[in-house]
């Protein structure tokens, strides 16, 4: 009896599902939500990217929902039931103001990736600034509930925190899923490689340009709101800045932009990298990390532009059509 994609995806599921309950050491349950979580955000990252909408400016997104969760919860006692949604509009106004004079006055490829990492610099700059209320460059901490756990989205149980990542991850693959069945991801193809034929097609470049960033730009919201609950600190440059921005192009790229678990495959990556970096070298090697994604970046996009999981599906089809030719 042959397994069905559907079937496999079901096993995939349960088998991940079960995983905390069968194994729960805290230190590798720990690795595995921030694999998902920082997953969620490569994702979010390729959604743009694919379509060859280069972004260097989504450490800047990810910075706005994750403070703006946090100090809307420290400074107004609002939960982040409510504060995410918040943030997440935060981030979408700002896609739609930095993007929308990009894409009208056709500013696009090198020009646009310029303006992106100027966005990311100013959000690193005004959370510095601000450091009455932000804690700048130190970071800040959301204050513990004194009240419901739930209320304030803080749990101590690490099972609880992984469910929430997987639901997360899940949810970032069925809207890569999503994108990649609508009649958008045509018309974006269609964009990405001719502009002017693709409006003279009917399209509306604009419009489409729009609605891919400001999806991309509300998952990087969420991811950074979702990852500063789980940590219970966040700092300019664990959430925010040039450096985030960054990682997520050198993972998703590693990965495999093209393919759904392409940033899976290079946030396993990214967040193993660190975590040997950390424990092999300590202190020593502060910054190695950024280091390598440079080196490795520079290596995969001229040896293994699909990425390593790209590479690899690549290289299964191409074996199945010859021995079926």
């Amino acid at each position: 009896m042959t397994l069905r994609p559907t079937s496999l995806n079901l096993i995939a599921g349960l088998v991940l599902i079960a995983l905390p309950f069968v194994y729960r050491d805290p230190y590798h349950l720990h690795i595995l939500i921030l694999i998902l979580i920082w997953s969620f955000a490569y994702t979010s990252w390729a959604v743009m990217g694919r379509f060859g909408l280069v972004s260097l400016g989504h450490g800047g997104f990810m910075g706005v929902g994750a403070y703006v969760t946090v100090l809307l919860w420290n400074h107004f006692g609002l939960s982040p039931w409510l504060g995410i949604p918040i943030a997440l509009a935060c981030a979408g106004l700002l896609a739609l103001v930095v993007a929308y004079p990009c894409f009208r006055f056709r500013i696009t490829g090198h020009y646009f990736a310029l303006v992106t990492l100027a966005l990311s610099g100013i959000v690193l700059q005004v959370i510095t600034a601000t450091r009455n209320h932000t804690g700048g460059s130190l970071g800040i901490t959301p204050e513990r509930t004194k009240g419901s756990h739930i209320w304030a989205l803080q749990f101590d149980d690490k099972i609880v925190w992984y469910l929430i990542a997987l639901g997360v991850w899940a949810g970032g693959l069925l809207i890569w899923s999503w994108i990649d069945r609508s009649m958008g991801r045509y018309a974006m193809e269609a964009i990405s490689e001719d502009e002017d034929a693709a409006a003279a097609a009917g399209v509306n470049v604009t419009a489409q340009k729009l609605r891919i960033t400001v999806i991309s730009a509300l998952m990087t919201a969420m991811a950074g709101a979702i990852y500063a609950q789980y940590q219970m600190f966040i700092s300019p440059d664990t959430v925010s800045g040039i450096g985030i921005s960054l990682q997520m192009v050198f993972a998703a790229v590693v990965g495999g932009i093209y393919v759904a678990l392409g940033p899976t495959v290079g946030a396993i990556i990214t967040i193993l990298l660190a975590e040997v970096l950390r424990i092999g070298f300590g202190t020593k090697a502060v910054g190695w990390d950024n280091l390598v994604y440079g080196v490795l970046l520079v290596v995969f996009i001229i040896f293994l532009p699909k990425g390593i999981l790209g590479s690899l599906l690549s290289s299964i089809s191409t074996r199945s059509k010859r021995q079926n030719g």
